[in-house]
C-alpha cells in the first residue's frame, strides 16, 4: 500500500503542486484546508504523514499539531510543518508543539520530497525479532540487552524505557513533558528536570568509551535520537 499523506493546506495553488508532486512520486493524498478539517480526516483516514501548514483557518497549524499529539491514534503520526516564518523563534515552536521537521516556503518540491522520504524512514526503525537498530546501536526486546558495536551497554529501567522510546523514533525532538508522559507515565509526578538526570546517564552508558554522541539536545524544545549529537 502507498503511503497516505495529510495536506493541511488553505492556498489552491500549493495544494496543486504537492499533490502533483508526492503522486508523481508514488504517495497518495488526502487534503484538509483548514486546522478543523485536518483533524477529522486524520481520525478518519490514519495517514502514514502530514503536511501542515502553520497559518490555517479556524484553528493554525500549531494548535493541530498539538492535538494531534495528545491523540491515541495520532500522537506517533510524523508532522512536517510548513510555513513562510523563517526564523529561528519560530522553528523551535514548531518542533517544541510536536513537529518531526520543518519546511520554510517558499521550498523547493524535490527537497520537499526528500523530506518526506526521511521522515517516514524515521518513524520507521528496523525490527527484526524483537529488536532496535540505530547505527551501530543494537536494542534486543525479548532478552532486555543494549549493544554498541561489541560492547555491552548497562542501563537502569528508567534509561533502556528512554533509550526503547528514542529508538522507536529516531530523529524526532521530545520535550521533556513529552518524554515524561511517555516514559514516566501521565499519572506519575516528577519535576520535568529529572529528564535531564537520566539523559545525563544515559549519554554516560553510551559514549562511554568516547564514541559519537547519539543524544541531540535542541535549546527550547528538547532531545532527540540523532547521530549528529551536537547542540542545535
Amino acid at each position: 500500500m502507498k503511503p497516505l499523506i495529510l495536506v493541511v493546506e488553505d492556498e489552491a495553488p500549493i495544494v496543486t503542486l504537492l499533490r502533483y508532486n508526492l503522486e508523481r512520486e508514488g504517495f497518495r493524498v488526502v487534503e484538509a484546508g483548514d486546522g478543523e478539517e485536518a483533524l477529522l480526516l486524520a481520525a478518519e483516514r490514519k495517514p502514514d504523514l502530514v503536511l501542515l501548514d502553520w497559518m490555517l483557518p479556524l484553528l493554525s497549524g500549531i494548535e493541530v499539531c498539538r492535538r494531534l499529539r495528545r491523540g491515541a491514534d495520532s500522537k506517533n503520526v510524523p508532522i512536517i510543518m510548513l510555513t513562510a516564518r523563517g526564523e529561528e523563534g519560530d522553528r523551535v515552536r514548531g518542533l517544541n508543539s510536536g513537529a518531526d521537521d520543518y519546511v520554510t516556503k517558499p521550498f523547493s518540491p524535490s527537497e520537499l520530497i526528500a523530506r518526506v522520504r526521511a521522515v517516514l524512514r524515521r518513524a520507521r526503525p528496523s525490527t527484526d525479532e524483537e529488536t532496535l537498530r540505530y547505527g551501530d546501536l543494537l536494542m534486543d526486546l525479548a532478552s532486555h540487552r543494549v549493544k554498541r558495536s561489541s560492547r555491552d551497554i548497562h542501563l537502569g529501567p528508567t534509561e533502556f524505557r528512554l533509550l526503547r522510546h528514542f529508538l522507536e523514533h529516531p530523529g524526532r525532538v521530545f520535550s521533556r513533558e513529552q518524554l515524561l508522559d511517555t516514559v514516566w507515565g501521565p499519572d506519575v509526578y516528577v519535576e520535568p528536570r529529572t529528564v535531564d538526570v537520566h539523559i545525563r546517564r544515559l549519554r554516560k552508558a553510551l559514549n562511554a568509551d568516547q564514541d559519537d554522541d547519539l543524544i541531540r539536545t535542541v535549546r527550547s524544545a528538547g532531545y532527540a535520537l540523532d547521530a549528529a549529537g551536537a547542540l542545535a
